[in-house]
């Protein structure tokens, strides 16, 4: 039998978390503690069997399925789903599928809706996603009232008694971006202004209209973000474009998540922590996630959500491997993943406890073919953590990216995470 290790470190505010996981109903409401902004879009996507029918240019469906998607609406529910009380502050029209979009949260409680944006007479988003047996998937995407989302949309009086406000996939809403980010340099600093925790999950920059100057935008916004998340290839494209285009040139063999060294995960997030942000968490994938934390100092100054015992946030570099799982889909699994992460700020949790939470949620989500039926309530993880669920860890004498020690990284037997060379810790 498996020894169970750290078990603490996972339990740390769950009591407090349990509270929370109440039924949505008048004589037991859920507070609002978190808002999650950003693009949300209605999904169009048609289903074919394995014998689709084809006639000249008319393609046979067995279904059409309309589901809401995009990052924001995935870790907004995910969130939801493990006793956050969240609200969704995205931007919808009054038409039919701004409609259908406000219907197809009702399902996850009627905190998310409480925050959205209508936009009286502008279109809702919306993309036709095909995806047919033996083709490349296309996406035909009309962004609708997500283009006019502004800083002068938010409704900022909400953000007066909630703990952490959220941003997610700016990329997708072109006025944040214009003038190197002048929007959202304006949203972060207001909601800064009124005590909230600030954290923006930085997407790839696809579809975008515009096209900053990314190191001057990020050195402007950074510094009014307390916790900044972001996939390790976005940052890679953000802060090191050659380097990108020569990992993605040889793809077809090594993925390039896999081409990053610890050394280089190190620097880069170095580099977006010296902008000014407290924590830089990176996505890695089947790698895990990475977390790099500021000061003592400096997490005081993090807002309501700032973490409990910051003598153990402080100066934090810490890598954690995800958990060994059967992969069904990875589609909005990184999304989940930070509601894991930011599960640990709200409830109090070590930044070890916290990365375990991240990739425990993470991990749930690719074991369902989308990204949240397979997230759980905390306190069914936590019972799959405390049984041993074992880590995903590469084998013995091998000298790749993932090999942590080549790297002079120390391993956590006891937390089952790497410590970096640059971890108070360490």
């Amino acid at each position: 039998m498996r020894e169970q290790k750290g078990l603490t470190e996972y339990s740390n505010g769950v009591d407090t978390a349990m509270k929370h996981f109440s039924s949505y109903d008048d004589q037991n409401p859920i507070k609002m503690e978190a808002i999650v902004a950003g693009p949300i879009s209605l999904h169009i996507q048609p289903r074919f069997g394995e014998q689709a029918g084809v006639s000249r240019k008319m393609f046979e469906a067995e279904q059409v399925a309309l589901t809401a998607a995009g990052s924001a609406f995935h870790t907004g529910v995910a969130l939801q789903k493990l006793g956050i009380g969240t609200g969704l502050m995205g931007k919808v029209g009054d038409d039919d599928f701004g409609r259908i979009l406000l219907q197809a949260l009702e399902p996850y409680g009627p905190l998310l809706t409480e925050s959205m944006i209508i936009a009286v007479g502008e279109a809702s988003s919306c993309a036709i996603v095909v995806e047919k047996p033996g083709r490349e998937h296309t996406v035909i995407y009309s962004p609708g009232c997500n283009k006019t989302f502004s800083v002068n949309d938010i409704r900022y009086r909400l953000l007066e008694n909630i703990a952490l406000f959220h941003v997610a996939t700016p990329a997708l809403l072109p006025c944040m971006y214009q003038n190197n980010g002048e929007g959202l340099l304006a949203l972060m600093q207001q909601a800064k202004e009124r005590g909230v925790t600030t954290s923006l999950d930085l997407s790839f920059p696809t579809l975008l209209g515009v096209k900053p100057e990314w190191n001057e935008m990020l050195s402007a916004v950074l510094p009014s973000v307390d916790v900044v998340l972001v996939n390790v290839e976005t940052l890679l494209f953000l802060l090191r474009r050659p380097l990108y285009e020569k990992f993605t040139a040889r793809a077809n063999k090594i993925k390039p998540v896999d081409r990053v060294s610890p050394e280089l995960v190190s620097t880069l997030a170095r580099t977006l922590m010296e902008m000014g942000p407290k924590m830089v968490g990176l996505k890695l994938g089947h790698r895990g996630f990475y977390l790099r934390t500021a000061s003592f100092a400096l997490l005081e100054q993090m807002g309501r959500a700032q973490p409990s015992g910051l003598v153990n946030w402080a100066d934090r570099e810490i890598w954690a491997p995800c958990f060994k799982v059967d992969v069904t889909s990875s589609t909005g699994a990184g999304d989940t993943a930070l509601a894991g992460f930011l599960l640990g700020l709200l409830r109090g949790m070590s930044p070890v406890a916290a990365l375990s939470a991240a990739c425990a949620v993470g991990a749930s989500s690719v074991e369902a073919p989308d990204a949240l039926s397979g997230v759980r309530s905390w306190p069914e993880i936590m019972e799959r953590l405390a049984a041993g669920w074992p880590r995903l860890l590469p084998g013995k004498k091998v000298r790749t990216p993932l090999d942590m020690e080549a790297f002079k990284w120390r391993w956590s037997e006891t937390d089952e995470v790497w410590l970096g060379p640059e971890d108070s810790r360490y």
